[in-house]
C-alpha cells in the first residue's frame, strides 16, 4: 500500500492511493475531490469514476464533478432559510435558487492536505475553513474530508465539521460513476439498486416539494436491481421533467453488512456497493443536453454517460422537517460518512 503525490496544476496536487489489490484512488486538494478510481478487472485497468486529467479540465469544463459539495448540497429554494427567528439570504446561482452552496463553494477551494499511511488503510485528509457569511451562511465553519482506501477495496469518505454559530451544513460528494469504464459508455444497461420505499418529487425549478412519495408502481422503484434505462426511457412526468433522474431517495434501514445502494456494470464484472450514515441518496443521471458533451480522457462525456450516488440529507430539509435535519448547532461536532465497496472480476 502506498501514496504518491504529483503536481496537478497551479496550487493543486494529485494524491494517488494504491492498495495491495492494485486498486488506485486519485484525489486532489482542489475541491477535495476524487479524480479517478481504477480497478484491475480481469487484468485490464478500468476507470469507474469519471473526471479530468488536470486542473484545467475542472476549471474550464465542470468544477463540481467529483468534488466535495458544500456548505449545503442541492438547491435552497429562493436562496432563503431561517434559523430560529433570523432569516438568511444565500447567493442565488441557479434559477433564483442557491445550488451546491452558491458561487465559490467548496468545489473550487484549495484545501490543505495531510497524508496517513497504516497497515490497514491509506488516507488523505483535506481541511478548509469557510468564513462567516460565506455565500450568506452564518458561522465560521471548519470542515475536514477524509478519503480512505483499504485492502478490502473500500473507498470511504468521512466528513467532520464544527461551527462557531448555528448554521446549515449538508455536504456530499459529487462523484460520477460509470462502471462500464470511461466517459463514452452509456449507463442505461447498468443495474441500479436503491433500498428506498420513498423518493422526493421535484418542481419545474428542480426544488423538492416536501412530498415523500412511494416508489411502488413507478419508474423510481429500484428496490431490486433494474437497468437505469427504466428511468431514462420513462414517460412519467417526473422523469420527463429532467430527462432521467435528479431526485433524492429516502434510504430504508438495512441489516448489518447489507448495501443501501448498488451499481452493477452491464457485463457483470464490477459492482459498487454503497453504505452510509446519511438518510438519503441523490441520484443524478447526467441529464445534460446532447450538444454539451465535453472532451474527457480521449472520449466525450455527455448525456447519460455517468450516474451519481450522492449520500446526504435530502435537499429541502431546511424547509421540510420530514426530510431530516441539516442544522449544525454552535460548537456541536458533525460527523457523517459514506462507503463505496468495489467488487470486480479478477484473473
Amino acid at each position: 500500500m502506498k501514496i504518491t503525490v504529483e503536481p496537478f496544476g497551479p496550487g493543486a496536487q494529485l494524491y494517488q492511493l494504491e492498495n495491495d489489490a492494485g486498486v488506485k484512488l486519485a484525489v486532489t486538494n482542489f475541491g477535495a475531490r476524487i479524480v479517478r478510481l481504477q480497478l484491475p478487472v480481469l487484468g485490464q485497468t478500468r476507470d469507474v469514476v469519471l473526471g479530468f486529467d488536470d486542473l484545467a479540465g475542472y476549471v474550464e469544463k465542470d468544477h463540481q464533478m467529483g468534488a466535495t459539495i458544500g456548505r449545503v448540497a442541492g438547491r435552497i429554494a429562493d436562496g432563503t432559510f431561517k434559523i430560529g427567528d433570523t432569516t438568511y439570504h444565500t447567493t442565488q446561482n441557479e434559477k433564483g435558487n442557491t445550488l451546491h452552496g452558491g458561487v465559490g463553494g467548496f468545489d473550487v477551494q484549495y484545501w490543505t492536505a495531510t497524508q496517513h499511511v497504516s497497515e490497514s488503510e491509506l488516507a488523505v485528509t483535506f481541511q478548509y475553513v469557510s468564513p462567516a457569511d460565506d455565500n450568506g451562511f452564518p458561522g465560521n465553519l471548519t470542515v475536514t474530508v477524509t478519503y480512505r482506501l483499504d485492502n478490502d477495496n473500500n473507498w470511504r469518505v468521512d466528513y467532520h465539521a464544527t461551527s462557531d454559530a448555528d448554521t446549515l451544513f449538508n455536504p456530499t460528494n459529487h462523484v460520477y460513476f460509470n462502471v462500464d469504464g470511461g466517459p463514452e459508455q452509456p449507463i442505461g444497461q447498468q443495474q441500479l439498486m436503491i433500498a428506498a420505499d420513498e423518493f422526493a418529487p421535484i418542481s419545474p425549478r428542480q426544488t423538492t416539494t416536501g412530498v415523500r412519495a412511494p416508489v411502488s408502481g413507478t419508474e423510481f422503484d429500484f428496490r431490486t436491481p433494474q437497468p437505469i434505462d427504466q428511468a431514462l426511457h420513462s414517460h412519467a412526468a417526473q422523469n420527463q421533467l429532467v430527462n432521467g433522474l435528479d431526485h433524492p431517495f429516502f434510504l430504508n434501514p438495512v441489516s448489518a453488512g447489507q448495501p443501501q445502494a448498488t451499481l452493477r456494470s452491464s457485463d457483470g464484472q464490477v459492482v459498487v456497493a454503497m453504505t452510509t450514515s446519511m438518510p438519503s441518496v441523490v441520484v443524478f443521471t447526467a441529464n445534460f443536453p446532447e450538444d454539451t458533451a465535453v472532451l474527457m480522457r480521449g472520449g466525450y462525456f455527455g448525456q447519460h454517460r455517468g450516474i451519481t450516488l450522492e449520500a446526504q440529507v435530502a435537499p429541502g430539509a431546511e424547509r421540510y422537517d420530514q426530510f431530516g435535519n441539516i442544522l449544525l448547532k454552535k460548537g456541536t461536532p458533525y460527523h457523517e460518512w459514506v462507503n463505496y465497496q468495489f467488487q470486480f472480476a479478477r484473473q
